[in-house]
């Protein structure tokens, strides 16, 4: 409750920086000043009660609030970022405003309503933050919205059982069902898997963003995902925000294997590997924490061992076990440029292959998206990974 009641107070703080950019600097006092305020305000309590209940209130219901509140979310923060850039060529340009007001003649009538060189900069700078950041949201919306791309990733482990090379998982993260993503999404998602012919099916976390009894009809699709070995489900984050423990108790009614700090071993073709899932690396806020060393006790070193962990940065702990490979979502591949900076520095990975002291790690951009429905930068992306043993 304290946190979003800071967030909040954030959000209208930076809304008035905003205001003083898009309306006060750019209309003068009357109704075009007044609308454009009432519009803002609109805007922001749309964000915030889309922000604070798009999760808690029936989809049916929050999807009126959410659109254009997570909407403008997007659209706020493209011009937040524009308008401070902006800022140096104004502070450039103080002096030639200056010089332009000691020069404009006084006077009541026409000679007031002249353009002013600070009214053409504000106005200027207003309509170039607009139209960009309405331009990059609307084509990151189609972006979003769009099929996730099928991206085919073949990985050599160093251990892994000659005869099981060739294995693919078909691994997808962070489809956020919820006021906006439905079941026709969950649809589309397991027809694109099932196309692949996966040996395995990998859903690393953030699957909901809301309760089952709200959204099981939107997650029912999944129990037709079809591979060889089944489908298997670690928490994400998003999961404990709306109490993991009906998710990790509905997951299973739809055939899918939830893995909870403990591993499985995987036989195929006459060989094997060891396939491990942890908790969340949030989920010790409540008492269900992530741990890597439990799921790996006990195993055989001479057999290559995956890990499904929701955030890259349980890689840590992965190679501490000496965990061969690591699959991860959770970021978004930043979700929207340039927000992939700070991902990169929270995480230590944003998207794609890295290698942590000779543990491996793959991190999916996801399929959907949270929050806005949007993605810049940062396509939505199913991943085939095809396990493959040394030559």
């Amino acid at each position: 409750m304290l946190f979003f009641v800071v967030l909040s107070i954030a959000v209208v703080l930076v809304h008035v920086y905003l205001w003083r950019r898009l309306v006060r600097d750019t209309t003068r006092p009357g109704w075009a000043r007044r609308a454009g305020t009432a519009v803002l305000v609109v805007l922001v309590l749309l964000l915030i009660a889309a922000l604070a209940l798009g999760t808690r209130t029936d989809p049916a219901v929050a999807r009126w609030f959410a659109w254009p509140g997570y909407l403008w979310l997007a659209v706020f923060f493209y011009l937040l970022l524009i308008l401070l850039v902006l800022e140096i060529p104004r502070l450039a340009l103080r002096g030639w405003m200056r010089r332009g007001e000691e020069t404009e003649p006084g006077g009541q009538g026409a000679e007031s309503r002249k353009l002013s060189r600070r009214d053409v900069l504000s106005r200027g700078s207003a309509a170039l933050a607009g139209v960009v950041s309405v331009g990059l949201v609307g084509y990151g919306t189609t972006v979003a919205l769009g099929p996730p791309s099928i991206t085919r990733f073949p990985i050599t482990l160093r251990r892994l059982d000659p005869r099981v090379s060739g294995f693919r998982i078909a691994l997808i993260s962070d489809i956020h069902l919820g006021p906006i993503l439905g079941r026709s999404f969950t649809q589309r998602i397991v027809d694109l898997v099932n196309a692949e012919r996966p040996d395995a099916v990998a859903i690393v976390g953030d699957l909901v963003d809301g309760d089952v009894p709200a959204l099981a009809d939107a997650t029912a699709p999944l129990a037709d995902l079809r591979s060889t070995h089944g489908t298997f489900f670690v928490t994400g984050n998003h999961e404990y925000y709306v109490g993991y423990s009906q998710w990790v108790e509905h997951l299973p009614t739809l055939g899918i294997t939830v893995l909870r700090n403990e591993r499985t071993t995987i036989n195929h073709n006459g060989g094997s590997f060891d396939l491990a899932g942890v908790n969340d690396a949030t989920a010790d806020q409540w008492q269900d924490a992530a741990d890597v060393d439990r799921a790996m006790r006990g195993r055989d070193p001479q057999r290559a061992a995956v890990l499904l962990a929701h955030q890259p940065v349980d890689v840590q702990d992965a190679v501490r076990n000496d965990v061969d490979l690591q699959l991860s979502g959770h970021t978004h591949g930043g979700q929207l440029t340039p927000f992939e900076l700070a991902v990169s520095l929270q995480q230590g990975a944003v998207a794609g292959f890295y290698e942590i002291e000779g543990t491996k790690l793959y991190v999916t951009r996801g399929a959907g998206f949270w929050g806005p429905p949007v993605r810049i930068g940062a396509p939505p992306d199913i991943t085939i990974i095809e396990l493959r043993a040394e030559s």
